[in-house]
């Protein structure tokens, strides 16, 4: 993770969150580990949950805790009563700054009659779904402190959810399943950024491509990039692997479960396990049993329906997640984003916000550096013709 090692080495030269205090929820894997340590060496207080009960790698946790003295509250295969638990303990440190993945952490800070998150300094979001969350809190006027919405910055959108999440999300199925993907028919659902990226990544492994959404233009552009386009309950009887990536739920339920052809296998690529309508799949199932490491089979009618790591997201549950290449342009921007929350105290609202423009370009010229590649740079006068438009004299 060069990029993000380039930030972490000017945090402990320059020291910029001395004594912030810092909770995060995400998935405790090695790359967070980067993350969590660079802010460390930044001078912050940071403490650590995990944003999914199946993410967890103990053995990383364990280090966090033993070598970097990090307070961790996260166990691979937690309960839903832990988790909630273990955000409730990183509510209790009384953090100046939130980082979260899902905005869990941040409307539990939001909570009670004199929530913390007013006493914030900030918190910044890496999901669609949580900024959705978040978004509705500040419509109806809650929202306590300025959120920045890092999943929509354009170097998140382009690798972490394209490239990212396209690629963990086939091999979390491959390493489910070993099903061979050349010649089945894959359904994504959900063409925004994170289903172009599977839905590419799946054609390039040979397999006929389907795509259902509700978006008309997100629906053309599928169509214009050469794939089959139709509604769900029409792509039910035709898919061997189902994808959802929407944010919903219920994208997936009894309907579609029972229209579906023997051996159909369901995997959710979306923040939250409600995308695929679990409490539906079991009860129209005569019989469910666990036929391999994280695949379910659920019998309908005689024919097998395979749900996959318990519908939650399938590229952390079933794979390692994100390249770490793709986590180091993603947590560089956090940790840019999170200095600059510290220098701007005070100043920014209490609304989301994008990321600045200059974090995102920064991130991008260390990649570029990192990979050898030099780009072209404007000169003055190129500037300024773009800054004031003034036709070049023609004959005639």
């Amino acid at each position: 993770m060069p990029v993000l090692g380039r930030v972490a080495e000017r945090f402990a030269a320059e020291r910029p969150l001395e004594g912030v205090k810092i909770a995060i929820c995400l998935h405790v894997t090695a790359e967070t580990a980067n993350l969590v340590r660079a802010l460390s060496g930044a001078g912050a207080e940071v403490s650590l949950c995990s944003a999914n009960p199946l993410s967890t790698q103990d053995d990383v946790a364990a280090a966090l805790v033993d070598v970097d003295g990090v307070e961790v509250h996260a166990i691979h295969g937690e309960t839903l009563a832990q988790y909630r638990e273990h955000v409730s303990a990183l509510v209790a440190v009384s953090p100046q700054i939130a980082i979260d993945d899902g905005a869990e952490l941040i409307e539990a800070l939001h909570a009670g009659e004199d929530p913390p998150a007013a006493r914030m300094i900030g918190a910044t979001e890496e999901t669609t779904t949580g900024l959705v969350q978040l978004r509705a809190i500040e419509r109806s006027g809650g929202l306590a402190c300025p959120v920045i919405a890092v999943n929509e910055s354009r170097t998140e959108r382009a690798f972490n959810d394209r490239y990212g999440t396209g690629q963990s999300t086939i091999d979390g199925i491959l390493r489910a399943t070993n099903v061979l993907l050349a010649g089945a028919v894959v359904v994504v659902l959900g063409y925004g950024w994170t289903g172009k990226g599977i839905a590419l990544r799946a054609k390039g492994l040979g397999a006929t491509v389907i795509v259902c959404e509700v978006d008309p233009l997100r629906a053309l552009e599928a169509r214009m990039e050469g794939f089959e386009v139709m509604p769900a309950l029409e792509a039910a009887a035709r898919g061997d692997v189902f994808i959802t990536v929407t944010g919903g739920r219920e994208v997936l339920s009894e309907q579609h479960f029972v229209a579906m052809r023997d051996g159909a296998i369901l995997a959710n690529a979306g923040h939250f396990d409600v995308e695929i309508d679990i409490p539906a799949l079991e009860r129209v199932a005569a019989s469910r049993r666990e036929v391999r490491p994280l695949v379910e089979e659920f019998e309908i009618n005689g024919r097998r329906i395979n749900l996959l790591a318990h519908g939650r997201v399938v590229n952390l549950a079933a794979a390692d997640g994100h390249p770490s290449a793709v986590m180091d342009l993603s947590f560089a921007s956090q940790a840019l984003v999170v200095e600059g929350l510290v220098n701007a105290a005070d100043r920014l609202s209490a609304a989301v916000h994008p990321v600045p423009e200059e974090v995102d370009r920064e991130v991008a010229r260390l990649k570029l550096a990192a990979l050898g590649v030099s780009i072209d740079s404007l000169s003055d006068q190129q500037l300024a013709y773009l800054k004031v438009f003034s036709p070049a004299p023609h004959d005639g």
